[in-house]
């Protein structure tokens, strides 16, 4: 009983810890306000989640800025529709939309098998989806879905898309892949033994647990793709506690007392979005990779992300559970 009370209950009460005190920054800090941004025409970016919330105002952020911009998503009717908005909006990029659901492993190979059949280049990557606090259910490749949505279908899709993302970069003008993350990482454990949660569940510890990873495999990846001498790096992102539909999961109680804070202590969607817009295309960023980023700052991720060793099995475990056969 111990056991079931320290699985579901410490990685609850860490979070909460973790959401109380971004709160209390938030409180005393303002947001993070863009710099004046240089002009991206011609370079073409993928949002995934880009059809509501912070993905949403990522997508017509770059948009502004001349990129020609694919909004991956799983709402088709939903994702016409932010396409067709951000276009007539912003005439100087593009928007479209495709169809993408990271919990289907099919899906994401059929998404980049499209993609590249189009001939463009890639030059910025922005893994944005993401759920929070589910019940737990397991996708049709029989992953738990936080991980399976959070991570592995962006550790998939990167992968996938990373020869193009090498091709499109080049020095002084590098390709830019972006990992959301969140502060919930530092109560993040990885169970390398149980990744799907399956001994005892917590939807807490599991959302933990996918932005966690998220985080070992941006530095991971930095550090392949600096080993070969490749012009792509690699950030990962903290937009702090924003007001979005994330939070339509939390408990009656947590629904009820987060209304009267969202509108005073949470950041806009525009707002939160605004540190992986900067991480996508600021001229500071350019050739900076390896980075946890949040509120326009670089900072301290959690102990346990720099743990080179957890990295790499993170990434062997994650390329056997998607057919991925490297090291």
């Amino acid at each position: 009983m111990l056991t079931v009370l320290q699985a579901v209950l410490l990685p609850l009460l860490r979070l909460y810890l973790c959401g109380i005190r971004v709160l209390i920054y938030q409180m005393f800090n303002k947001s993070f306000t863009l710099p004046v941004l240089p002009k991206q025409n011609g370079r073409v970016a993928i949002v995934t989640g880009g059809t509501r919330g912070m993905g949403y105002e990522t997508a017509r952020h770059l948009a502004r800025l001349g990129m020609r911009v694919i909004i991956a998503g799983n709402e088709r009717e939903e994702g016409k529709a932010a396409a067709r908005t951000i276009q007539a909006e912003c005439r100087e990029g593009k928007a479209e939309f495709m169809f993408l659901d990271l919990t289907s492993q099919k899906s994401v190979r059929h998404f980049a098998e499209t993609f590249k059949s189009r001939g463009l280049p890639l030059h910025v990557l922005v893994n944005n989806a993401g759920t929070m606090l589910v019940p737990e259910r397991q996708t049709e490749d029989g992953f738990e879905f936080h991980f399976a949505l959070n991570y592995l279908g962006h550790f998939l899709l990167t992968n996938l898309l990373l020869d193009v993302l090498k091709r499109s970069g080049r020095a002084g003008c590098c390709s830019r892949i972006v990992n959301m993350s969140s502060a919930t990482h530092y109560a993040g454990v990885i169970h390398m033994d149980d990744l799907n949660r399956r001994a005892c569940y917590s939807s807490h510890g599991a959302y933990a647990q996918s932005k966690l990873a998220l985080v070992l495999f941006t530095y991971y990846l930095q550090e392949q793709m600096t080993a070969s001498g490749s012009s792509v790096i690699v950030n990962a992102v903290d937009p702090g506690m924003v007001d979005t539909a994330l939070y339509d999961n939390l408990w009656s109680l947590a629904r009820a007392l987060k209304k009267p804070f969202a509108k005073i202590l949470f950041r806009t969607p525009a707002e939160g979005a605004a540190i992986t817009v900067y991480a996508a295309a600021a001229s500071e960023m350019e050739g900076v990779g390896s980075c946890y980023l949040y509120n326009g700052q670089k900072r301290q991720s959690a102990s346990a992300s720099y743990d080179t060793e957890l990295q790499a099995d993170l990434w062997k475990k994650s390329c056997q559970l998607t057919g991925l056969h490297k090291a």
